[in-house]
């Protein structure tokens, strides 16, 4: 009787045990499902354009004039002037190696002195 009894015991814990971890996974995978909103979105866009606008300043590149928009699935364009054309090139090659950039659009263009 005793082992009958402590086997029912046995049972019913691996049972309440079982439970409690799907219950667990549920939950975790509907968190996860759960699409991020725009206010975290817009933050991480604007994330990536300061690390893309700090990695251009620290590459040796005027970012004065340089603007960094990001869009769905982290492609950046970027808009504004360059001094010249090496520093425009050289915007796009830096702005490819930053880490989280998927595409680069290079829509910068040379600022002429009459401007």
């Amino acid at each position: 009787m005793n082992l009958t009894r402590a086997l029912k015991l046995a049972g019913g814990a691996l049972i309440i045990v079982a439970s409690i971890n799907a219950w667990s996974q549920d939950t975790t995978q509907s968190n996860m499902s759960a699409a991020p909103s725009k206010s975290d979105i817009r933050k991480a866009h604007r994330a990536l354009s300061h690390k893309v606008l700090h990695a251009l300043s620290a590459g040796g590149v005027d970012t004065a004039d340089i603007v960094v928009m990001v869009k769905e699935g982290n492609s950046i364009t970027l808009v504004g002037d360059a001094r010249d054309q090496q520093q425009i090139d050289k915007a796009g090659e830096i702005a490819k190696g930053v880490q989280g950039v998927t595409a680069v659009v290079n829509n910068l263009s040379v600022e002429y002195a009459g401007r």
